[in-house]
């Protein structure tokens, strides 16, 4: 076989890879685009293959595609969806704005390996033509960002919402687990007044929770679909029944409840939905940081720390310090959530970059979107199962650090007041003693009250000075 074939579009000739099912347009933007290295991200070239397969089934049945040409159209689409031709999709993120370059490397793509299905020869523009009968009732202005919120919804409903579930739950177990352990509570950095262990981690559980539900709220905007609007939104060249039906067998391919765009014009025009949903995701990221700061700190240590946390170690810490273990999976979460949130500002700048009918910066939405996206489902069950379900609560710990805690002295307010229990915590401080014990001596209240207030004497950590 001759190392390269020549492959003729309406700007002429054009030299391709003999082995490729692309063609001259996706050679093109190969040769225009040689920016970052980065592809277009597979979850959209899958949804985009959906999108043909399912195109060309609607055009067989409206009567504009002839039976023969329409199954090797929908088996090549398919072939695509299932992941066999991954390594063909070759155009840069950083393309034309509209994501033109990627359409056509698509539409190139299937209508290869379909005249490959009917004829034994692998690409060419004969018996099926990329633009006349793989793109047929399509453009890229409404196929592209039609693939973005089919693809962002199936990750969401494969990976993310189970990725998030997945670290609720375990936050749920050790709330229950931790419910008995006292521990002091801490706000600006100082002592506070004692909760439980258990309730801390519910706070955790409760703002994964509410990610869940806020990354869940927007599913009905990218529900809708711009197909059907071809160039800019009217809908000219495409049957007036080919969105209907086509996001039909879409809903049905992919168990997603899809539906055609309310409006055409600002489902081309504007990318709000991908904007809103990238919001949300840079929501959950920022509970998941703070999640994974306060579970550095807390098991901070293992002697000269906060320590009421132990966590499981799962790799040496230091290339010089031996012992040492390091929160690694804490501070994974924490990169992906400063990225994510850096993606969210590239998406707000991409999503107000829209010119009148078309934005133009759709890949690097697409690509900025769906990279969030899994970024958070993949950290949020790799800290689930990596570090949340091992974690060990250092009962001693906790329970030493309220019996020394000042803040104890919160509790005799009602009884004392407000000035006389201060007096009590600074003598506390400058004698080096318990709240308790100088509480008893003074006699601010009888001995009986005083345990009711302060509850049972925790142990003492030798490593916790006085």
């Amino acid at each position: 076989m001759a190392e390269y074939r020549e492959e003729a579009d309406s700007m002429g000739i054009v030299r391709v890879p003999a082995s490729a099912y692309y063609g001259s347009q996706t050679q093109r933007a190969r040769d225009n685009f040689p920016i970052s290295g980065l592809l277009m991200p597979i979850p959209l070239i899958r949804a985009l293959a959906l999108i043909k397969q399912c195109a060309a089934e609607t055009n067989r049945e409206l009567g504009l595609l002839a039976s023969e040409p329409a199954g090797a159209i929908i088996e090549a689409a398919r072939e695509v969806v299932d992941g066999r031709h991954d390594d063909q999709f070759v155009v840069d993120v950083f393309q034309t704005g509209s994501g033109t370059s990627t359409n056509m490397n698509m539409n190139e793509v299937i209508a290869s390996r379909a005249n490959e299905i009917l004829t034994g020869k692998r690409g060419g523009r004969k018996p099926l033509h990329p633009n006349d009968h793989v793109n047929l009732g399509q453009s890229s202005n409404d196929a592209i960002p039609t693939a973005i919120h089919m693809a962002a919804l199936i990750e969401f409903d494969r990976k993310l919402i189970p990725g998030l579930g997945s670290l609720e739950r375990s936050l749920s177990r050790k709330a229950e687990a931790f419910g008995d352990i006292r521990k002091i509570g801490r706000t600006h950095l100082q002592d506070a007044v004692p909760l439980t262990l258990g309730q801390e981690f519910s706070g955790y559980a409760r703002q994964v929770a509410l990610s869940i539900k806020r990354v869940q709220a927007v599913f009905p905007r990218l529900a809708e679909l711009a197909l059907g609007g071809t160039a800019v939104g009217t809908g000219i060249n495409t049957h007036p029944e080919f969105a209907r039906r086509t996001i039909e067998k879409i809903s049905a391919a992919t168990g997603i409840s899809f539906s055609e765009a309310e409006n055409h014009f600002e489902a081309q025009g504007a990318r709000d939905a991908a904007l809103e949903a990238s919001g949300m995701l840079k929501t959950a990221a920022a509970a998941m940081a703070k999640i994974a700061n306060d579970i550095r700190w807390l098991a901070s240590g293992p002697r000269c720390g906060i320590g009421e946390i132990i966590l499981p170690p799962l790799q040496p810490g230091s290339s010089i310090m031996p012992g040492k273990v390091n929160p690694v999976i804490a501070e994974s979460v924490l990169q992906a959530a400063a990225q994510i949130a850096g993606n969210d500002t590239a998406i707000l700048i991409g999503a107000q970059s829209g010119s009148f009918e078309l934005n133009v910066m759709i890949p690097l939405i697409a690509h900025n979107l769906l990279e969030s996206i899994g970024l958070l489902a993949s950290s949020a069950a790799n800290f689930a199962a990596k570090c949340i379900d091992g974690i060990e609560a250092n009962r001693e710990a906790c329970e030493g650090y309220v019996e020394r805690s000042l803040a104890l002295v919160t509790g005799f307010v009602p009884h004392i007041g407000y000035d006389r229990a201060a007096a009590l915590a600074k003598k506390a401080l400058e004698s080096g003693r318990t709240v308790r014990q100088v509480a008893r001596e003074e006699r601010v209240l009888p001995d009986e009250q005083i345990e009711e207030i302060l509850g049972p004497e925790g142990k003492k950590v030798d490593r916790l000075n006085g």
